[in-house]
């Protein structure tokens, strides 16, 4: 596999989850009260402890976006 093949693959991967990502966040600033209401159906906790959970879980998948998606991304495009 060269150089170009993986710039291309890693390009991809981190405009899907970059979209996800934006997606997310445009559902959690725009919608939050839908967003708890859909998930409260199945799992019964309250509003604030969703609040913490769902922000938690934004910041994580973040933190994973930049470390496995974009800082490969820019490192592949340095070298190449």
């Amino acid at each position: 596999m060269d150089i170009q093949t993986l710039t291309t693959f890693f390009m991809w991967c981190t405009i899907i989850n970059g979209g996800i990502l934006i997606l997310w966040i445009a559902f959690c600033v725009f919608t939050p009260d839908s967003v708890y209401r859909t998930q409260s159906k199945r799992f019964p906790i309250p509003r604030e402890t969703f609040n913490v959970v769902i922000y938690s879980f934004l910041g994580l998948f973040k933190i994973f976006f930049l470390v496995f998606n974009i800082v490969p991304y820019v490192a592949l495009l340095i070298i190449g």
